[in-house]
């Protein structure tokens, strides 16, 4: 045990048949923190069905707007230019939404997940407005920016009001339900944003936000009420420490986005960028120390929940690159389907993956938070390696099961971590936590990406560099153009590259296998056996 931990253990049993965890303060709960082994809000009861309808709404926005814009891209490059900088439209987004959740996740813990919620909500109906008059490519990246940092407020604030509206033994079906959202909206957003871009204005992609984040927006005004709750804890907000965070999550992401792409990793702008975020690490190591209320608290990687969580969840970011990336580049390249077929090979892990985050919960009941997070994953370990065992060319029944099969393993993964994590600590502290959790699996997606993309790249390069016959791209600028355009090149030069990309994906599911196996071992090494939940989560 690390120092702080708690040796007793619950001599209950557990709501709804959970096995009784260790009391409050084991894995580091033990801190002397005010409230810390208190209550921190009264038993939630059912919300209303208004608040859930508007929670899953705000999810929806968050969750439809990627797949959606995606679609209309060759219309928006067509009307505004930039084709140069196009990426940014979806980086943007993402980077303001990743580098501000930990400032949002604090700020939702000093004054309320609803304001949070309305300002996420403000920033994201106003962003969209915007992003709809845009006039230009570097008017649409800064409006999308905007809109980021309106969904970085809904991501962890919508997963936060989760566990506080709903006891333990209900919050698996509101997350099943997140779940369900993110499948639908992964499903419906590419027709969706392919039929406007084909018979209306690009620009409604993002008027289509208005009605909808009005709505929720109106809802959640009039109807949401947060359960009781002591008083927070009183101090000035560590805007300093937000200002920092925000520099130095936005120059790694950054630097991670541009790394191989703008310019090689070896270069000064990489170097250069790795050392500033570095530098202002060290500055944001400081700044906390010294805070009286840090946006980043020392105790979320100091308990051994909590940061058992973050280093697995950062594994699940991390291994989505390979499914969720490479896998319409491999259903088009190496199956030879279009792109609506390589979104239907893809989409088949957002069909299993509700489904079984549903189940979890009668899992977990049974053998725990932990056991049930490591089997999940370590299946999905099994079913990402056994990708590189697929023949050369594979059925396309194949990669669709194996999407299946993943889609599964990880909803047995990811469920059981936030509800178990968001269940180890009281009100105080639950959107920090949550934050830090969704904050963790999205570096380790923008670091999976720029690794993994490091992988492929090179694999290509000396396939291409050993190629035994003439008429194939002499660089790896021009492998899309010739992926697109498969008649440029000869018939023998086509099945060549096409073995290049079925060799380069053998390399990425193996890096996202060895992620998995990564995310077990840290559960069973470094994860308590038992998650320490809270007395009042356990009543629930």
């Amino acid at each position: 045990m690390s120092s702080g931990e708690s040796t007793g253990a619950s001599t209950d049993g557990s709501a709804g048949g959970i096995p009784a965890e260790d009391s409050p303060g084991s894995g580091g709960q033990a801190s002397a923190k005010p409230g810390a082994g208190t209550p921190a809000a009264s038993a939630p009861g059912q919300p209303p069905t208004a608040v859930v309808a508007a929670l899953m709404l705000t999810m929806g926005l968050v969750a439809l707007d990627t797949a959606i814009v995606a679609t209309a891209v060759p219309q928006i490059v067509g009307d505004l230019g930039g084709f140069a900088v196009f990426s940014w439209i979806f980086s943007g987004y993402i980077l303001a939404g990743t580098v501000t959740l930990p400032v949002y996740g604090k700020l939702s813990d000093t004054y309320g997940r609803k304001p949070v919620l309305l300002l996420g909500i403000s920033l994201f109906l106003v962003g969209s407005l915007l992003c709809a008059a845009a006039w230009n490519m570097a008017a649409l990246i800064a409006f999308r920016i905007l809109q980021g940092l309106g969904g970085g407020a809904l991501q962890g604030t919508v997963q936060t009001l989760a566990a506080d509206l709903y006891p333990l033994k209900d919050r698996p079906h509101i997350q099943a339900r997140m779940s369900a959202v993110w499948a639908g909206s992964a499903l419906a957003g590419p027709a969706l944003g392919g039929l406007i871009a084909t018979y209306t204005d690009w620009r409604w992609i993002f008027l289509l936000n208005l009605p909808l984040a009005a709505a929720a927006l109106w809802i959640i005004s009039r109807h949401l009420v947060e359960p009781t709750r002591p008083p927070g804890r009183t101090g000035p907000v560590d805007w300093p420490g937000a200002v920092a965070v925000f520099a130095c999550g936005g120059l790694l992401l950054f630097a991670l986005v541009q790394g191989g792409v703008a310019w090689p990793w070896l270069s000064p702008p990489s170097l250069g960028l790795f050392a500033a975020a570095t530098a202002l690490g060290v500055l944001v190591v400081r700044i906390e120390r010294r805070a009286e209320q840090p946006i980043l608290p020392g105790w979320v990687w100091r308990r051994r929940t909590i940061a058992a969580v973050n280093l697995a969840m950062a594994g699940l970011g991390l291994l989505m690159v390979a499914p969720m990336l490479f896998m319409p580049t491999y259903a088009q390249s190496v199956l030879g389907l279009g792109p609506t077929g390589a979104g239907l090979v893809t989409s088949a892990m957002t069909l299993s993956w509700p489904i079984s985050a549903a189940v979890a919960q009668h899992v977990y009941r049974r053998i725990g938070f932990r056991n049930t997070a490591a089997t999940g994953v370590t299946l999905a370990a099994l079913i990402l390696g056994s990708f590189t065992l697929l023949p050369y060319p594979a059925p396309v029944w194949q990669p669709v099961l194996i999407m299946l099969l993943l889609g599964a393993a990880l909803g047995l993964f990811q469920l059981p971590l936030i509800v178990g994590v968001q269940s180890t600590v009281g009100w105080e502290e639950r959107g920090t936590t949550t934050a830090s959790v969704l904050f963790c699996r999205n570096v380790g997606q923008s670091v999976g990406a720029a690794l993994l993309g490091a992988v492929a790249n090179a694999t290509l390069a000396g396939r291409l560099s050993q190629a035994p016959l003439p008429g194939l791209p002499t660089n790896l600028d021009e492998v899309s153009r010739a992926l697109t355009h498969p008649g440029l090149l000869s018939q023998e030069a086509a099945a060549y590259l096409r073995q290049a990309v079925a060799a380069a994906g053998d390399h990425i599911f193996l890096g996202a296998t060895l992620a998995a196996a990564a995310s077990a071992l840290v559960l069973l090494l470094v994860a308590p056996r038992r998650f320490p939940v809270l007395p009042e989560q356990r009543e629930g």
